[in-house]
């Protein structure tokens, strides 16, 4: 299939608003899609632009958040607010920015003369990017009144107006994936969702998380809040998703057999692999026990993976009482639980 069809895009999006997920995470950084230097997702060479793929998404669906990852290393911040305030309003409050700081050449190539900044620049320079398009979403008051906005800060020198009224969520929700200390205080600082990696390493298997990630996973909690606690922030405004493969069967040995045939050489993330009541029991077990707010799904590249997730493990997650039965909101950050940002004058 080609990878510019819109057609697999839009069976996707459907079947994870069909799943009541609270979004799709579509990768948009223009020559290598990164996470903290780790090519996480190779399959998107050669695919359209994310965030125009989501603006069509936008008319397709009406409740799945629509999330976009897009480098703040070699994007301008203008631009950058500007494409994520258009798809909040196009997506009625359903945007929201997986922030990369990886300090990628042949991502920042494509963009700026003269490559990547320094690595110790990353980090700075994306809490600066995010601070500013913080800035550029409030540069519109509630009631729809434009006003001036002027920064003056050490990577980036902005004076004149924004041409996107406020998003409709007041800021699209920013999430962050980085494991690093520097990632940990970035998402403590500016992030609302942080995506943790429990795919590393041993990975995971027989049904159950690798040994340790549910320690782990309490542990990270532990840190991140008091981080947050320095920047004025509760626990509350930031929620902590794993990454997390899957590979279903009918018995534990089937899904053993699968996994085998399953290669997931992207991350080097082995699948938490079982029956459909093995992998419902195992993420209950992660939110319930503190060690996550919900799971971000990683797929195995198979026909109809995502298809028979929702229709074997969602209903024994909602027997549980572990997942939503509708949406009771209309925006991500209701789907997630976040407040709505103060608008600041």
């Amino acid at each position: 299939m080609s990878p510019v069809d819109f057609a697999s895009f839009e069976r996707l999006a459907r079947t994870a608003e069909r799943g009541l997920f609270d979004f799709l995470l579509l990768s948009g950084v223009p020559g290598s899609p990164v996470h903290d230097g780790r090519v996480h997702a190779p399959d998107t060479v050669g695919r359209p632009e994310a965030t125009t793929v989501l603006n069509a998404l936008a008319a397709v669906t009406e409740r799945l958040g629509l999330a976009v990852t897009a480098d703040a290393i070699s994007g301008e911040p203008y631009e950058l607010a500007r494409r994520l305030a258009t798809l909040d309003h196009l997506s009625e409050g359903r945007a929201a920015w997986n922030v990369v700081t990886s300090p990628d050449a042949a991502a920042a190539g494509n963009l700026r003369r003269g490559g990547c900044p320094d690595a110790r620049d990353a980090y700075p320079l994306a809490v600066e990017c995010v601070e500013v398009a913080r800035q550029l979403w409030d540069a519109w008051t509630p009631d729809g009144v434009s006003r001036p906005i002027a920064h003056r800060g050490r990577y980036f020198d902005i004076e004149g107006e924004f041409t996107v009224p406020r998003p409709p969520q007041g800021h699209p929700v920013v999430i962050h994936t980085g494991d690093s200390p520097a990632g940990r205080e970035f998402a403590a600082r500016a992030a609302d969702v942080v995506l943790a990696d429990w795919g590393s390493g041993d990975g995971l298997s027989a049904g159950r998380f690798r040994p340790g990630a549910l320690e782990a996973g309490r542990a990270l909690r532990a840190e991140l809040n008091g981080r947050l606690a320095a920047y004025g922030r509760s626990p509350e405004e930031l929620k902590i998703m794993p990454l997390v493969g899957f590979v279903l069967g009918d018995t534990a040995a089937e899904a053993r057999e699968r996994a085998g045939r399953t290669v997931v050489e992207s991350s080097g993330r082995r699948p938490i692999t079982g029956t459909p009541e093995a992998v419902a029991a195992e993420l209950d077990e992660g939110v319930r026990t503190g060690a996550a707010d919900g799971f971000v799904l990683v797929p195995p590249a198979t026909p109809g993976a995502l298809e028979e997730f929702v229709d074997r493990v969602v209903p024994l997650l909602q027997e549980r009482g572990a997942f939503r039965t509708e949406y009771t909101g209309t925006t991500l950050r209701s789907h997630l639980g976040l407040a709505e940002p103060v608008w600041k004058g």
